[in-house]
Parts: structure tokens; sequence; C-alpha cells
């Protein structure tokens, strides 16, 4: 901790030096209130030793300096004078005061407090402050804390990383973030999505292809060659073939692979993060994933949570996506009615941040007007088949008879019904065993808990 002790006699600064040597302190002298002055700037001080009477000016008018710097020091003043001015120092906000003479085993003490007080302060500070965005991740809510925090760790490591979460949450973006937070910043953020690229060209996708195999003229540079030095975002992992996750597995563990047609091995320096909408110990238990390849992933792991859990952060989202949108089709279209937010944070949003950016953009293109109502957005998530279980918010249900009358006499339910009556009738089955009932439905578990949670959501339990 940078210490700064400003006493007008040289004699008692090499005195105080001496008493806190072997405390790990990094101590600095000044003399004068004009060198403190400058010190303020130049070292930025953590912590103040002060002596009241200087040369050149008064010690408590200094305090007032510091309680300016953007990370104000913890003070403690030096006084000879007695109770008179350790008063006006507390009052004027020094953490502690010390009346001379006073001893080595005195003075470590006292400073050894303020700093503590300090640091606890500072932790305190930290605490209460929440984050409302992380580059093009926007929120503030709680779970999305978890999420920076992550992010942050991740950030400063050179671990692999597991991203997880459903569709729509956003885990390209987190994964972004952590590039672009990284030292690996400065090079090549590249991205193989499993489930787009047909499984029998991943391997060339990834790795490459020799000269002259499959009659090409030229070698292929594959994506890990292109994000040598940066990122490869594998977007769900799970969908790579079984024998692909070996060799990936061989590269993250060695850094070496080889192209396609060729015997030649060759070095990456490529950061490998991964995600799944998945459940990846499912995934592992029915043998679609390595458990090798999953916990060499799987190091620190971050799950992006669902819209539903992120309470206001639906707002911040859906104002952001106006603004964007507005000013992109030329519209005038400000905010939303407050009946508008009411039904944004009741809906479940099962699409997640694209479904509900895909609706706001739809609203935007089709509706005029300053104020976006509640009678214009149910419009379009009424008729959304952006994602799994969208029939649940109160702005796209339709009451029964009205649901009745337009079935007319005949015996059909919508599918969401049909749907979650085979979800209850596996699970009742199975005895509340969840996992199993994902089974017998030949589903992933986080699929069965999504539905139950947007059911919760809307009222429908």
């Amino acid at each position: 901790m940078k210490t700064l002790i400003i006493e007008d006699s040289s004699t008692l600064c090499a005195i105080y030096q001496a008493y806190l040597e072997g405390t790990g302190l990094d101590i600095h002298t000044v003399e004068t209130y004009a060198d403190a002055l400058q010190a303020l700037d130049t070292l930025a001080p953590e912590l103040i030793l002060l002596d009241i009477e200087l040369p050149d000016g008064n010690g408590l008018d200094l305090l007032a300096e510091t309680s300016l710097m953007s990370s104000p020091p913890a003070v403690v003043v030096m006084t000879g004078h007695g109770a008179q001015y350790s008063e006006q120092a507390m009052q004027r906000g020094a953490d502690d005061f010390l009346n001379k003479p006073f001893d080595a085993s005195r003075l470590r003490v006292t400073l050894n407090n303020a700093a503590a007080k300090m640091q606890l302060s500072q932790q305190l500070r930290d605490l209460s402050t929440s984050r409302e965005r992380l580059g093009s991740i926007i929120g503030g809510s709680a779970a999305m804390q978890a999420v920076y925090d992550a992010i942050d760790s991740l950030s400063g490591s050179r671990a692999t990383a597991f991203i997880t979460g459903e569709s729509g949450t956003g885990k390209e973006l987190a994964a972004r973030a952590i590039h672009d937070m990284s030292a690996r910043a400065q090079h090549e953020f590249v991205v193989l999505n499993c489930a787009a690229v047909p499984e029998g060209l991943i391997e060339s996708e990834l790795f490459g292809v020799a000269e002259g195999v499959r009659g090409s003229q030229q070698a292929q540079v594959g994506l890990l060659s292109l994000a040598d030095g940066g990122t490869l975002f594998i977007d769900e992992v799970c969908d790579m073939p079984y024998e692909m996750q070996t060799v990936l597995l061989r590269f993250i563990q060695e850094g070496t692979f080889k192209r396609v047609g060729s015997a030649t091995e060759v070095s990456g320096d490529v950061r490998i993060i991964a995600s799944t909408n998945r459940d990846p110990l499912f995934e592992m238990r029915e043998g679609r994933l390595r458990e090798d390849l999953f916990y060499r992933l799987h190091v620190v792991p971050l799950r992006m949570p669902p819209l539903r859990e992120r309470g206001d952060d639906v707002i911040a989202l859906a104002t952001h996506f106006l603004a964007k949108f507005s000013e992109a089709e030329g519209h005038e279209t400000e905010k939303f009615s407050d009946e508008c937010v009411g039904e944004l944070l009741r809906y479940a949003w099962p699409g997640n941040v694209r479904q509900l950016e895909n609706i706001v953009h739809r609203v935007v293109l089709m509706t005029r007007g300053e104020l976006l109502t509640v009678e214009q957005l149910s419009h379009f998530i009424g008729d959304s088949d952006l994602g799994d279980g969208s029939r649940t918010s109160n702005v796209s249900s339709m009451s029964s008879s009205s649901r009745s009358s337009e079935r007319g006499d005949f015996d059909i339910e919508p599918l969401w019904i049909t749907e979650k009556r085979a979800i209850q009738a596996a699970i009742a089955s199975c005895e509340g065993n969840i996992n199993k009932a994902a089974g017998l439905l030949e589903v992933a578990p986080s699929t069965i808990y999504r539905k139950i949670q947007s059911w919760k959501a809307s009222g429908d339990t």
C-alpha cells in the first residue's frame, strides 16, 4: 500500500520510517504542504500520515484535497496540541489521529486499522456498484452481475471456457466479451457453429485441407489457423461429431493439429471457448459429448440466464432495441406505454433476448407514433413462433371461450397444451424424476425445466 508521510521534521520522518519497517508499506516522505499537494497527484497514496503544522500551510486544509481524489486515501493525523486539533481533524474527514509523541507499536496499530477500514469501505462500494452493461451485453440484474464477474475472471485467464444457456440468451456475446477484454483482443475472434455445418465438413472447416486433397490447387486454411493468437468460439459443441471431439481434445491438450490429407503437425496458439444450449451432463451421459472433453472445457463454467430470470433487464433491453431500430428505420417511436411495460415483464420470453429483439424490430417496422401501445405489441407476440411456450403470455393467450369459438366443435387443443400434458404424464410415470422423464421423451432435462418455468411465469402450473 502506497503510504505518504507528511512531516516537516526530517528526523521524525526517518524515525517513523524505521517504526514501519517490515510492515510491507511502500513509504514516501515529504516535508512541506506544497510537496504534499504534488505527491497527491503523482503518487496517488492510499494511506497518509499527516502532520498538522507544516512550514507553508495547515495540514487540516490538505484533508479537503484528499477528499476530492478519485480514490480517497485513509488519513491519520498527527498533532502535538491535544484534543482540539484532533477533534477538528476527525470532523474534516480524518480516519484517526495520533497525539505526539507515540511509539512504534501505537503507530503500526493505528495505520493498520486505518488501512483495514479503507479496504472494507472499498469492498462495500464495489458490492453496491452494479454494472448496467458489459460490451454489447445489456442488463443490471443480479443474474447479470454474476455473468459480468465470470467474464472478468475468464478474460484474465488463458483457460478454456464453457458457456451454457438456452437459445437466444447471448452466449456468443459473452464469448466475444471475454475475447475483447483479454490479451488476445488484437487477434481474431472466429466462430464455428457446429449445428450449421454439415457433419462431413466440420473437420476441414476446423483444421483446413492440405494442397492437392480433393482436387484442390492450394491448401484450404481452417478456422484454427485463422484464430491463431486469438479465440475460437465453438457454438453448440454437443453437435460436433464424437470422433471430431477426440481431435479437438488433442489440440486443446497439445496445441497441434493436422490439416485434412496432411501428415504434418501444425502448431496453433488458440484459446477455445465452447457453448451449448443443452444440458452438458445429460449429453455426456447419453454419449453425445466426450467426458474428457467436457471436463477439459468446463474449467470455468459460465451460465447465461434466460430472460425470464432477469427481471427489469427486459425493459432495459426492449428500450435499447426500440431506440436502435427506430433510428435505423427512420421512425419516431420513442417509448413503451405503461401497460406495454407491464406486459413485457409478464411475458415468459421463451426465445429470450433474440426473441425480444426480433419482436421489437417487427413492431417498429409495422407501427407509427411516438408511443408504442400494448395493443400494437400484442399483435406481434400473439403470432410469434420464435420459441417454445410463446403462448404462455397474458398478451398472447386468448380466453377459453374465444379459443373454443375459433376451434368450433372439434376437439383440438393448442400444441403447447398437448405438449404440456405429455411432459406432465412422463414426469408422473417416472415418480417426479425429471431426468428419467426427459430420457423417455428424448429431450434434454433442461428443456423440461425451462418449460415448467415458463408455465409458472404465466400462471399455467
